[in-house]
């Protein structure tokens, strides 16, 4: 069940960035995916009060963490079925009556955005993404990023009780997690609007990510240690502003699928068990390539601390500022050439071509 599971789930992420992407202007995908995003803390939020109020029941016909599965896998089966019938996947669809001036203001969007849909697979595209630096820059950036998030997700509860706080403070405590994700992911945001400048601005959101982590080790008392860890939840937003940036920077359909795709590949292997503290309460979540690798750096002989797994991440954090601004150099360097060397050829959306394809297109910061 945890593979079909993992099956189903995997397509959810690629699909929904691709569906940002197709809507809306590059310049307004960062704060689309963020409102997107923002969702997985208001599901931190929300899952810690539910794990609360089943450990208060007193019911003996079910175990306390089959509700847990009764109770979000009713949510997320009604969703998929709304989602299936009333979801809009095309700007041009009929259900949205669009007169004929909102055709054009639509086209004018997608121009924009650089993506018309084709079933044609362009291997051309596939093989350029391949051979680009760029393309490994952001695969590895989210493998990094993700063995911070593969420890904080499944141990989130067992690092505020290693603080001094008892199972049930824990599940509430950890409800501010998905605070802190929340407001990171909209500083983030509103920062990328105000500069323009989004690795720039990922890059300064995962200094603080590392900030957060050595103060979770050098801090003396325990439970200042809550300081620290809400801060290292500012990786999350690091992982939105990357991923929009990739939306803003790829074009060619089949090769923006592939990029998504990929990533997801270096996010998404399947799916596994787990125990939250003493409240015996057995989650399914999606495990990642990071997240896989991530827990397995957490070793139980080094609690409450687990130095070598907090050194491994500031490490691979560190590595993820490296790739971003190889990313970001490489972007500026062809904006620089393109900017010098006027082009004489006029391109259209529906030609459906990639980035690097395009002379005409310029990356976003």
């Amino acid at each position: 069940m945890r593979f079909l599971l993992g099956i189903f789930e995997a397509g959810v992420y690629p699909s929904l960035t691709l569906l940002v992407s197709t809507f809306y202007r590059r310049s307004e995908q960062a704060a689309r995916l963020g409102a997107f995003w923002i969702c997985n803390g208001v599901a931190l939020v929300l899952g810690g009060l539910i794990s609360y109020g089943i450990e208060q029941m007193s019911s003996k016909d079910l175990p306390k963490w089959k509700w847990i599965m009764i109770i979000l896998g009713s949510i997320t089966a009604f969703l998929g079925v709304f989602c299936f019938f009333f979801l809009i996947d095309n700007p041009k669809s009929r259900a949205l009556n669009l007169n004929a001036e909102q055709e054009i203001l639509v086209e004018e969007r997608m121009r924009d955005n650089a993506v018309i849909r084709t079933t044609n697979i362009k291997r051309e595209q596939i093989i350029e993404a391949i051979k680009e630096v760029r393309f490994w820059c952001f695969c590895l950036s989210c493998l990094f990023i993700n063995l911070q998030n593969g420890a904080m997700t499944i141990y989130n509860t067992q690092f505020v009780m290693g603080f001094g706080f008892t199972g049930l403070q824990s599940v509430l405590l950890s409800v501010g997690a998905g605070g802190a994700d929340i407001i990171f992911i909209v500083s983030a945001v509103y920062f990328v609007h105000k500069t323009k400048q989004t690795i720039y601005t990922a890059i300064g959101i995962m200094v603080v990510n590392i900030l957060g982590l050595i103060l979770l080790e050098v801090i003396p008392n325990q439970k200042a240690k809550l300081v620290g860890f809400y801060l290292a939840w500012s990786y999350c937003a690091v992982y939105v502003l990357m991923i929009a940036s990739v939306s803003n920077n790829v074009s060619g359909y089949t090769k923006k699928i592939f990029y998504n795709g990929m990533i997801m590949i270096f996010y998404t292997i399947g799916n596994r068990n787990y125990i939250l503290s003493d409240l015996s309460i057995s989650l399914n979540t999606l495990i990642t390539l990071g997240n896989f690798c991530g827990p397995l750096m957490i070793v139980e002989s080094q609690a409450p601390n687990y130095i070598g797994g907090m050194i491994g991440y500031i490490c691979a954090n560190a590595l993820v500022i490296i790739l971003l601004l190889i990313v970001r150099r490489k972007m500026a360097a062809s904006n620089k050439k393109r900017l010098s060397v006027m082009p004489n050829l006029i391109t259209q959306v529906e030609d459906d071509l990639s980035d690097q394809q395009d002379p005409n297109f310029l990356y976003r910061l």
